[in-house]
């Protein structure tokens, strides 16, 4: 089967215009495993689209040798509503301003309905049950309801996307290091995917809450398998994973080349796509559970003034920056320490550097659960 190339309209929000969906697909549909890419949901992450551009180089590529074995799909803009969303000459897509939220949260829970529609048919058979899933979960997703230009993007990428067997959401950090999140279920898989694409952070997690897109995709399947039971073997079939592409600002072709062939080579591992992906490189870093990171936030309004570096270590009670009040009488005496609850990897910080009280302005994979996080909670409490 050769590439096809689709354009999928929109709902259309306001009279005389019109928005699209780009999406690039390899390979027989069915033919499985079945890889799906979609890159910029929170649209003013820009790595992710520059990295997709190389992807489908390297498929066109593949493609014209006969090498893809499997399906593949990439969506290189996957949010056309918030690349449209502009604010005084500034781009600001991360949430969307008819209401919504945030692009990334509140993604339908599929489970439910999928249940519903195969319970009574599942059996001992795994593969049997895979199959039925994948058709329910077509059928439902099929028939979510479309309200807001928003639903109508929901519905159209988790139609994509439902039925894969690997789902890669592409996304950044402000300032960071390559990380990744994925869930404890898919620890080797993560593992596997970390060291060809040298990401040093790994945060797994057991129940992210929020709904973001990729629980919306893999956590149907232990829904479904807890709302069965012991009696019916389900497996965690969807392994979905967010790939955070350092920061903002890293859009080079550089980074981006070997982005791409670092996703093409977990392709091949996984049977995608024939070929020799080499031995798998060294792994950069270990996997830490996302309760073990600290979200570090302002303690007061001012600026900050880091002393340590992305990727740095630091200890518990470490001071990472300095919060400086630039309203103090005496600048020697207007400094509060802000310091690490974690002994782990500072992965990540804001690179805006005047802060309010309150702000996330750095985040530190650590390996061991703080007692002061909530889980299902992203990292956001």
């Amino acid at each position: 089967m050769s590439k096809i190339v689709e354009s999928i309209e929109l709902v259309t929000p306001s009279p005389g215009t019109a928005r699209t969906l780009k999406v690039h697909r390899y390979g027989k549909a069915g033919a499985g495993p079945k890889a799906y890419f979609q890159a910029a949901l929170h649209s003013d992450e820009y790595p992710g689209l520059l990295v997709a551009n190389h992807l489908i180089a390297l498929l066109d590529a593949a493609e014209a040798q006969g090498a893809i074995k499997g399906e593949i799909i990439v969506v290189p803009v996957a949010n056309p509503i918030g690349l449209g969303q502009q604010l005084n000459g500034q781009h600001v897509g991360r949430y969307e301003f008819d209401g919504g939220g945030n692009f990334n949260r509140s993604w339908p829970d599929l489970s439910d309905d999928v249940y519903a529609a195969v319970k009574g048919k599942l059996g001992a058979d795994e593969q049997a049950n895979i199959s039925l899933m994948r058709q329910a979960l077509v059928d439902v997703a099929a028939a979510l309801k479309v309200e807001t230009e928003f639903d109508g993007l929901r519905k159209t990428l988790l139609s994509l996307s439902i039925s894969a067997d690997m789902v890669f959401d592409l996304h950044c950090d402000n300032e960071s290091l390559m990380h990744l999140y994925s869930s404890v279920r898919h620890r080797d898989l993560i593992h596997e995917l970390a060291c060809d694409i040298a990401a040093p952070v790994i945060l797994l997690e057991a129940d992210p809450g929020g709904g973001p897109f990729d629980e919306a995709n893999a956590g149907v399947w232990w829904k479904v398998r807890e709302k069965a039971g012991d009696d019916y073997p389900i497996p965690a079939a969807c392994f979905a994973v967010t790939v955070e592409l350092r920061g903002r600002n890293d859009v080079y072709d550089d980074l981006a080349a070997a982005d791409a062939a670092g996703l093409f080579r977990f392709l091949q591992r996984r049977g995608v796509i024939a070929g020799d992906p080499g031995a798998l490189p060294e792994a950069l870093g270990e996997a830490t559970p996302l309760e073990g990171t600290d979200v570090i936030r302002a303690p007061a309004t001012g600026v900050v003034a880091y002393r340590k570096h992305l990727g740095d270590r630091v200890e518990v009670g470490e001071v990472i920056a300095e919060l400086v009040d630039l309203m103090a009488d005496d600048p020697t005496q207007g400094r509060t320490p802000i310091i690490s609850k974690a002994s782990g990897i500072l992965f990540a910080r804001m690179n805006e550097k005047l802060v309010r009280q309150g702000a996330q302005i750095c985040k530190v994979a650590g390996s061991v659960p703080l007692e002061h996080r909530k889980a299902g909670g992203l990292l956001e409490t």
